[in-house]
């Protein structure tokens, strides 16, 4: 039986590569709507950032997501980041 590939994706704060799964994601769907999505299944472009406080501040900072949606992005997306963090720690 073949060993089964997991998937990767770098954090768009620190800039390092992790397994899918230990990521946040946050999605622009066709709407142009941004969201949180914790299920990492949600339609549209995605981006993603570590459960990290640190991170998160680097992100914002640059606008890191910005660039990677190409759109502003609400201070309620950056709350609500903030949140998923803080619950997890």
């Amino acid at each position: 039986m073949a060993i089964r590939k997991i998937p990767q994706r770098k954090c768009v704060g620190c800039g390092t590569s992790k397994d899918k799964k230990e990521l946040i994601r946050v999605v622009k769907n066709a709407e142009g709507e941004i969201s949180v999505d914790l299920t990492g299944k949600k339609n549209g472009r995605g981006a993603y950032i570590c459960h990290d406080a640190e991170c998160l501040k680097k992100a914002k900072k640059a606008g890191r997501l910005e660039k990677s949606f190409e759109c502003q992005i609400s201070e309620e997306i950056y709350t609500r980041l903030m949140q998923e963090i803080a619950a997890d720690e």
